[in-house]
């Protein structure tokens, strides 16, 4: 709920300024549960976001934690971005999926250009992940940041599925003239199946209409924009898309998994991110399975075509 950049700070809930007293945050507090709270009118929905904003800053040692990064820092450095973890006495040595590209990678290195850009004047910031600062930043250089971590969330879920997997991450889905953002955020090829993945976050909750994803925060036709780039990698490649799948934040969608039938003849699931990896596992009711010989011949054709941005 408040891990987005696209979302509002816990702050903006409570309807106050980051830098109020701690009792006019605790009187703001209860102010906004009287507002909020259903059974003297208020919304539900916001009267929740209300107790979960208080629970991350309600109390001195949450409220320092949560301004001192609110996690979009924390995030600024992922493995294959050639981060290395510190090193700890418990290593998870367990095989992970084959992968291939840079998940997030164009929009994350995009963000840090128009950031430094709207802020500095390209003048280097001392930390463009700052979260004061992404949440002053305009709408379009928000949703960039939060994209890549969406891609970058997903990738983490998809590495966990083991060595039985491959994915490529940030592959060039456009023609001719087209942009770098013109792209399918994951391949991902398993026994279930070769599945297009998109990752996103809307900065709010979504819907599903008529076969497409549709709210505040959703513009164009997300999911007829993923068949469509499949079928570009599909014809370049020489293979077959068994489905589409869209990745969602959890508290973003209505249910888990939500599997709504075939979308230009491609089965196509929305799933929340915590349900992901089974997905995958089992497959979309309705998508071609691979076998042994077969997955050899798709990870091939696919090595040799991927082009990445």
């Amino acid at each position: 709920m408040f891990d987005s950049p696209l979302s509002a700070s816990a702050y903006e809930v409570l309807a106050v300024e980051p830098d109020i007293d701690d009792e006019a945050l605790r009187k703001a507090y209860r102010l906004r549960l009287r507002q909020t709270h259903p059974d003297t009118g208020g919304d539900a929905a916001m009267f929740i976001q209300v107790q979960r904003a208080w629970e991350l800053v309600g109390t001195a040692e949450a409220r320092a934690a949560y301004d001192r990064g609110h996690g979009f820092g924390a995030a600024a450095a992922p493995e294959w971005a050639g981060w290395q973890a510190p090193r700890t006495e418990t290593r998870d040595t367990r095989p992970r999926a084959r992968s291939y590209g840079h998940p997030g990678g164009w929009r994350r290195e995009r963000y840090l250009t128009l950031i430094r850009e709207w802020a500095g004047r390209g003048v280097e910031l001392s930390d463009p992940y700052d979260p004061a600062l992404v949440r002053r930043a305009p709408h379009d250089i928000k949703r960039l940041l939060a994209d890549a971590l969406a891609e970058e969330a997903t990738a983490r879920v998809i590495s966990d599925l083991g060595m039985g997997y491959t994915v490529w991450h940030d592959v060039y889905a456009g023609g001719r003239g087209a942009g770098p953002d013109v792209k399918l955020d994951h391949i991902v090829l398993g026994p279930s199946g070769l599945y297009g993945v998109l990752s996103e976050d809307f900065g709010g909750p979504v819907r599903l209409k008529r076969g497409e994803l549709i709210g505040d925060g959703v513009g164009g036709a997300p999911i007829a924009e993923l068949v469509a780039r499949m079928r570009v990698i599909a014809r370049a490649a020489g293979v077959r898309f068994s489905g589409a799948i869209v990745v969602l934040p959890d508290e973003d969608v209505e249910h888990p998994i939500d599997e709504i039938g075939k979308v230009k003849g491609m089965p196509v699931a929305v799933a929340s991110r915590s349900a992901l990896s089974a997905v995958l596992r089992r497959g979309i009711t309705g998508a071609r399975s691979l076998g042994g010989n077969e997955v050899f011949d798709v990870r091939t054709r696919l090595q040799q075509t991927a082009q990445f941005v």
